[in-house]
């Protein structure tokens, strides 16, 4: 096995501070979110607690809570995270989210795979969906060693830390801000007490893991003391195909007080990754024999990645109700790597090197059950290098395919408010004015470096009617836009040296914006038994998509349609149940260009379901989980000229059996994915479809002994 290059971008002194079946089913699809009980048996520690009927009240409410908003939503809870089969890719923690595909890319700690009402095509990793962090974003512009522009990586991130995560669907919230076209994904972190616990976990593949977390009160005598949490995560895991590996460390530290009418946090993490990859395989030859699906990319050395990230976040909230004043101040270091196969000896190295320092002040007017009214400014600075060298059997060589020294600067000013024109009508309406400043030096083609001055304007709009008890039906138009990539701005042309002749920028470019509209309803028709739907279009003004390998072109407006339907039954105190079925009716490109596939890569069908069973098992309880996850019908255009094929349908089911006694957890899963060569992780080149196959089973078992 060939040894993971050492990481290239080193430590600068400032950063030293900061590091403190199925078959049946091929024309369906689709996801579920479910909800938690919270009762504990004496003598019996409960982490993973069963899916309930969840309708997060009436949205006639007037309310921060994102449940209130005027659209499809899905929320994972910290219990509920005890039940989903995770392991090494944190991505898995929206399996069970309706209308969200969720990759495991086994490509080391290459991005998290994430797509959502048919945005974020061709392994943008999250892009095209605003991702937060305890009011930090998460996207990553003009990215290098990612996939584009904006991806997501939330590898820095594991189950203990997870507290709530909240899935909006559609860009109706004025909250979040750049990327937010297909929605946004708002995720808290755990604050104490929590109970402290260890934890050891094997998996197939060689894979380890030991985890730690420590709960606890610094001035323990005061009214209010200081809560603790700290979680350390070590993780070590080869692979089912050859010249695989991963080593990731994850540390997380969070202190949190309530002083007067306020509750502030401070938290700091520590993420650390190096790897090998075996890229992707050619399905053709897969399917003929030709290469087993152990293999590593025919021809070529591994890929490898490396990367460390440091963060330090405070926040301050109302400790009492919604009203009051909220902030958020944030700073990273940010260092990333990714050596992608370029064929035989060669490697394209991608590299983010980036200061990432940022905040948001925001006071929120509550004018008692009438209305509410929230105003803020948020403000993001991204400093640092965006790289792209070819290097020859890990050596660099003196050709780049980019060299960017980015100073990007993006502020934004929101407000959001809600009304009640009666009882059970809430109107809500908000918007966002977002403007960059940006400053690019392109050190390959020196004459496309420039400076960068647009703004854009998103509103919103929607509305709740709370028919019954039973029944809310809702409507919403809003606007989302994501911001051009520095890519687009200073294009570097095609692999060569520094300091070229020749390059032009294009200043002028305007951010991308998408209109969408939604509706939809929630519903608890019977006792213990809640619906949802939701229907949507959204109409993209310009449309950037992969048309090669590292190639991204802007292809005029898009239009994609679809809906959403799931159901959730708690049968009993023992058994739960939930479904969803997720249908893109259109995902297309209004005007193609020449050469431009008409059609967007997305599964057209998804369809997620599952059922949950508690009992008392002599002096414990067992807790057992099963999980249905299916994609189909996902066009793909390879060959000169453009050919549609469909990708193979794809299955995967989870199985996890949790045994609770005393101060014990034991856990045990295993995961299935029956469907030969198929993968959720494709693309297409002219050459075919490319993929990353699976292993048939994965399993493994967890052991965790919780004390005070």
């Amino acid at each position: 096995m060939q040894k993971t290059p050492y990481l290239r971008v080193k430590p600068k002194p400032y950063r030293q501070a900061l590091s403190l079946s199925v078959a049946t089913l091929s024309g369906l699809c689709a996801t579920a979110s479910l909800a938690q009980t919270d009762a504990i048996l004496p003598t019996v520690r409960i982490t993973g607690q069963s899916p309930v009927v969840n309708m997060q009240g009436a949205r006639s409410e007037i309310s921060l809570d994102p449940a209130k908003l005027p659209s499809a939503l899905s929320v994972v809870t910290a219990e509920e995270l005890g039940t989903i089969n995770v392991g090494r890719d944190i991505s898995n923690i929206f399996r069970r989210v309706s209308g969200v595909v969720a990759n495991n890319i086994d490509q080391g700690d290459t991005g998290n795979g994430f797509r959502m009402r048919g945005f974020a095509t061709g392994g943008t990793h999250g892009a095209d969906t605003a991702v937060y962090v305890d009011g930090m974003p998460q996207n990553m512009p003009s990215s290098e060693a990612g996939a584009g522009h904006g991806p997501a990586f939330l590898e820095w991130l594991t189950p203990d830390m997870i507290e709530r995560v909240t899935v909006i669907k559609g860009p109706v919230s004025a909250l979040f801000g750049d990327q937010n076209r297909a929605g946004a994904v708002d995720i808290r972190t755990r604050s104490g007490p929590q109970p402290s616990s260890a934890a050891l976990t094997l998996e197939s593949f060689n894979g380890r893991r030991g985890t730690l977390v420590l709960s606890g009160q610094l001035f323990a005598d005061q009214v209010n003391p200081i809560q603790s949490l700290f979680v350390a995560d070590v993780y070590r895991a080869g692979s089912f195909r050859d010249n695989s590996s991963n080593k990731r460390d994850n540390l997380m530290l969070k202190l949190s007080a309530q002083r007067d009418d306020a509750l502030y946090s401070l938290r700091l993490n520590y993420y650390r990754t190096d790897y090998q990859a075996p890229g992707y395989l050619s399905y053709s030859r897969l399917a003929a024999g030709l290469v087993a699906p152990t293999s590593k990319e025919e021809n070529a050395l591994p890929g490898y990645g490396n990367g460390h990230r440091t963060a330090v976040v405070f926040n301050r909230a109302p400790a009492q109700g919604e009203a009051g004043l909220y902030a958020t101040v944030y700073a990273e270091d940010f260092q990333r790597v990714r050596g992608g196969i370029a064929g035989g000896l060669l490697h394209n190295e991608g590299s983010d090197d980036r200061t990432i320092l940022g905040g948001r002040l925001a006071y929120n007017w509550v004018f008692g059950n009438t209305g509410a009214l929230q105003a803020g400014a948020d403000v993001r600075s991204d400093q640092g290098d965006g790289i792209r060298r070819r290097f020859t059997s890990y050596t660099p060589t003196a050709n780049y395919l980019t060299n960017l020294d980015m100073d990007l600067l993006t502020w934004g000013l929101f407000a959001q408010g809600q009304y009640k024109l009666a009882p059970n009508i809430k109107l809500l309406a908000g918007g966002r004015l977002d403007s960059f400043d940006y400053e690019i030096t392109n050190r390959k083609l020196p004459a496309a470096s420039t400076g960068y001055r647009k703004s854009v304007f998103t509103p919103k709009l929607g509305a709740v009617w709370s028919v019954s008890p039973q029944l809310d039906v809702f409507a919403n138009a809003a606007e989302g836009f994501r911001s051009a990539s520095a890519q687009q701005i200073s294009p570097s042309g095609a692999l060569g040296p520094l300091g070229a002749i020749g390059g032009k920028n294009n200043a002028g470019i305007e951010p991308t914006k998408v209109r969408s509209y939604d509706v939809g309803f929630t519903a608890t028709p019977a006792a213990g038994v809640s619906l949802s739907a939701a229907a949507y279009y959204t109409l993209n003004q310009d449309e950037i998509v992969l048309v090669a390998p590292d190639t991204f072109q802007s292809v005029g407006s898009t239009t994609r349609k679809g809906f959403e339907l799931e159901g959730r039954w708690r049968a009993s105190p023992a058994w739960s149940a939930y479904a969803s079925y997720n249908r893109i009716l259109k995902a297309q490109v209004n005007n193609p260009l020449p050469g431009i596939a008409p059609q967007l890569s997305v599964p057209k069908d998804q369809l997620k379901a599952g059922v949950e069973y508690k009992t008392l098992a002599g002096a414990g309880r067992m807790t057992v989980n099963a999980d249905l996850y299916y994609t189909a019908c996902n066009p793909f255009f390879s060959g000169t000229p453009l050919v549609q094929g469909t990708m193979p349908l794809y299955t995967r089911y989870d199985f996890k059996v949790t045994y609770d006694w005393q101060k014990y957890q034991l856990s045990g899963f295993v995961v299935l994915q029956p469907q030969r060569n198929s993968s959720e992780a494709a693309f297409a080149t002219t050459a075919g479809l490319q993929v990353s196959p699976n292993p048939k089973q994965h399993v493994g078992v967890s052991l965790r002994y919780f004390f005070e």
